[in-house]
């Protein structure tokens, strides 16, 4: 199991151990992290001799799945860890007799306009061409992706939408949920050698739809901020204009892309034909709600661990 401390990732860990199954954990080298009932190995992923040093161990494996990603999406961390850390990490798999992988991916890379979305993209194809039995699995937003403004709206402040709020639309995911899908894939046939897009329950939601969950939750009346997307768009020119000097200012842009990729592009399965997001072609699984999960962090039985990739 590669990628197991992050929130996915431990809940991942859990469904796999709930089910049954013996889970070894390939974690960076000084990591304090504990995953109860699971054997823990250290070691660094993007040195191959490592993986199959500390990681394997010279030790027949039947699966491996992944939950790695690069932490901030920027070019050269990208390529690093979400294509070559992994082709190193298939590699010493199939020397461990592996026989399938399981790949958290995302939805996104089906329309590859940045560096993380076109490295996943090439591993991808590297893993779907390898031999090995596959199971790419494409999720929609994440909990603490669309968590960010609880508490700006707590202290009474508007929530901001891009737009009019209604650009894009999601079918968010529980980390719980998720983790028991891709669990799933290491039993069920009809998840493998398949690339799987998969959101939670219900309908599709836009950001006024969230901002709508909050407010009532909150028993206010709805207060909305709209930021003109070309606002995104003017950030990004003066970071591009100045990363032609500064290096710093290039990664910056990378990021400011990626947050205008998110303020408008649907989250949601893309059909080729039309260019269109379509919600009811994209999958549901799970109990977890978003309105469920916001009333939970406004009653303090949740924290939320937000992402690099959040926008707000």
């Amino acid at each position: 199991m590669l990628g197991a401390t992050g929130t996915i990732g431990r809940a991942t860990v859990k469904a796999l151990v709930e089910r049954g199954h013996d889970v070894v954990c390939f974690l960076r080298r000084g990591s304090k992290a504990t995953l109860p009932a699971t054997t823990l190995r250290h070691g660094d992923v993007t040195d191959p001799l490592s993986l199959a040093r500390d990681g394997f161990r010279g030790e027949p494996f039947d699966v491996l799945l992944s939950c790695m990603a690069s932490r901030t999406g920027a070019p050269r961390d990208a390529w690093a860890i979400d294509h070559q850390a992994h082709v190193n990490a298939l590699v010493a798999a199939r020397q461990a007799g592996v026989s399938h992988m399981v790949l958290l991916s995302a939805i996104c890379v089906q329309k590859p306009l940045l560096a993380f979305q076109k490295a996943k993209l090439a591993f991808e194809q590297t893993l779907i061409e390898s031999g090995l039995t596959y199971s790419i699995v494409r999720p929609t937003a994440f909990f603490k992706s669309l968590s960010g403004q609880i508490d700006r709206v707590k202290a009474g402040k508007p929530f901001l939408v891009f737009g009019d709020g209604r650009l894009t639309a999601c079918k968010p995911i529980s980390d719980a949920d998720l983790g028991q899908f891709l669990a799933s894939c290491l039993e069920d046939d009809a998840l493998k050698n398949r690339i799987l897009p998969i959101g939670g329950p219900g309908p599709a939601i836009t950001p006024m739809d969230q901002a709508g969950m909050l407010f009532e939750l909150l028993g206010r009346e709805p207060r909305v901020k709209r930021v003109p997307v070309g606002f995104l768009d003017g950030i990004i020119r003066v970071l591009s204009a100045i990363g032609t000097l500064v290096p710093q200012a290039r990664e910056k842009a990378e990021l400011a892309r990626i947050g205008r990729y998110y303020a408008t592009e649907s989250m949601l399965v893309l059909d080729p034909a039309t260019g269109r997001y379509d919600a009811d072609a994209t999958p549901s699984t799970g109990h977890d709600t978003l309105r469920d999960f916001y009333a939970a962090v406004l009653r303090g039985e949740k924290t939320v661990q937000r992402g690099d990739h959040a926008v707000f």
